[in-house]
């Protein structure tokens, strides 16, 4: 089975929206044992649009396109899908009502030109949008079939979960079970990891290991197996999982969906600690991060955003002659534990730029760990990037420290 993707949308060529939804296709069609060899993207103008599926469609056995379901006059999906396939669009009654309620829901009166979105080309069926008022379609061409979702993410990834992939694995004969789980790795490049399990992806056949690199989210070591049951299957990825972290040990801090935060907060909450932070050039990222995770307020405390020199001096104690070094670092931490009362206190303080700062390169950043019955430690690095990578990268590197402090503590 071949399912291509295409993005529709203007405003995707002109650069004013960067298209997440496709990579995020993509991953899932991969994940599933779909091949995909083809995205594209094709701005709002029926003619092109049409071009774009027919071709698409000359190698593929499917296409999921992605926007231009809304109900304005450039929304021009559900158009170019009906005469892709010669037909009419069909008001659907059932579907007009879906949306008119979702207005009352809001207490809004329905625009008439939300109508639109309740039209489905004949011959063709609508994919259910609890979350939004944007019907998907579901449109055979042939023996082949055009699936449109649409371009808001959650109510695009909750329709490709739940109908879009479960149809193509229908559509594909396929009775094996596939498996995917994701190993989240920081703290090295992704050349070096490639390096470290060259080994493994050279004998890969079942599983399979594929990189995908996340940015300040770190690297992603992608397992995916085939079973004849998802019991087989999971035993496959799990045996693969076994012998990578073997290999990448410490560099992995989490699995699927969990997040550096997650991670950090599992190991304070298995050790009934709370925590603290001090806050200079990040201004509030970390504790954003943190508060992002539910159940955070069991073990975080709070962050102090001492931005301004004269606050890390009366709030937090800091005597240091200058605040972008390891000692006021060291002394905000302590200042956090101290004033927020937690049992571990963290900090960031450095230069995210765009000009150095006392004498101070830009990319200098210093944390600062203070961890109970243990002298609180303090370190320096310099990281690359603008400004807000360089603050995005301090976040999540500290955070990273922690994480490794905490393991390495006795248990």
């Amino acid at each position: 089975m071949r399912c291509e993707v295409l993005a529709v949308g203007t405003e995707l060529l002109l650069g004013q929206i960067v298209d997440t939804n496709s990579a995020w296709i993509g991953e899932q069609l991969a994940a599933s044992g779909i091949d995909s060899y083809e995205h594209r993207v094709v701005g709002d103008n029926q003619t092109r649009i049409v071009a774009a599926l027919r071709d698409l469609l000359s190698r593929a056995d499917a296409v999921v396109v992605c926007g231009g379901l809304g109900p304005t006059q450039d929304d021009l999906t559900r158009d170019a899908i009906a005469e892709l396939m010669g037909v009419e669009l069909v008001r659907r009654m059932d579907l007009a009502e879906h949306i008119a309620a979702m207005f009352r829901a809001r207490l809004r009166d329905m625009p008439e030109n939300n109508l639109r979105q309740a039209d489905v080309p004949a011959g063709g069926d609508a994919i259910p949008n609890p979350l939004g008022t944007a019907p998907g379609l579901r449109c055979p061409v042939g023996d082949k079939v055009v699936y449109a979702v649409p371009g808001v993410p959650y109510e695009m990834q909750e329709m490709v979960t739940d109908h879009v992939i479960p149809d193509l694995l229908r559509r594909s004969g396929e009775s094996a079970c596939i498996v995917s789980r994701s190993l989240k790795t920081w703290g090295t490049s992704e050349s070096a990891l490639a390096e470290m399990i060259a080994d493994r992806v050279d004998a890969q056949t079942n599983p399979t290991i594929a990189f995908l690199a996340r940015g300040i989210e770190g690297l992603v070591v992608r397992i995916t197996a085939k079973g004849a049951t998802e019991d087989d299957a999971r035993a496959l990825v799990e045996k693969e999982e076994r012998e990578l972290r073997s290999v990448l040990g410490e560099l992995v801090f989490g699995v699927d969906d969990e997040t550096m935060e997650h991670a950090v907060l599992a190991r304070l909450q298995a050790r009934d600690w709370t925590l603290g932070v001090a806050e200079s050039l990040t201004g509030g990222l970390i504790g954003a991060r943190i508060v992002n995770v539910p159940g955070a307020s069991d073990v975080f405390r709070g962050t102090i955003g001492a931005y301004a020199t004269d606050v890390k001096r009366s709030l937090l104690g800091v005597t240091a002659s200058s605040v972008v070094t390891e000692d006021a670092a060291r002394e905000m931490a302590e200042g956090a534990r101290r004033v927020l009362g937690a049992d571990v206190g963290i900090a960031a303080t450095g230069v995210a730029g765009p000009t150095e700062q006392d004498g101070v390169a830009v990319g200098t950043v210093c944390f600062g760990i203070a961890l109970p019955g243990r002298p609180v430690e303090s370190l320096s690095w310099r990281l690359p990037g603008d400004r807000e990578r360089i603050r995005q990268f301090s976040t999540i590197s500290l955070l990273n420290l922690l994480r490794q402090r905490l393991d390495g503590l006795p248990s």
